[in-house]
């Protein structure tokens, strides 16, 4: 019998986000800075789920980085250690400046 994630992912195809799945981007997106958390949290609840697949799992890799490093990203003081970030974090930040 197929699990219930298999299911709903053959009834909704790729793009379907369980609500355990949106919860965990969530609480993944708030970290041990203030600052990070003015940026992703917000990311997060508001666009995270427009993405298309593949950059809803770039994000996820994202969260993986060391707090220090994503902030001197975000403020430019440093490379990303993975390129393919660098669209992400612009996105981000575009995001975050629309809001003001």
């Amino acid at each position: 019998m197929p699990s219930e994630g298999l299911l709903l992912k053959a009834l909704f195809g790729d793009n379907y986000m369980t609500e355990l799945s949106k919860q965990k981007i969530f609480w993944h997106s708030r970290r041990g800075m203030l600052e990070l958390d003015l940026l992703l949290v917000p990311f997060a609840q508001e666009i995270f789920e427009t993405l298309p697949l593949d950059q809803q799992r770039l994000y996820e890799e994202l969260l993986r980085e060391e707090d220090q490093d994503l902030w001197n990203w975000f403020l430019d003081r440093a490379e990303p250690s993975e390129l393919k970030y660098k669209q992400l974090i612009a996105q981000i930040l575009s995001h975050k400046a629309s809001q003001a």
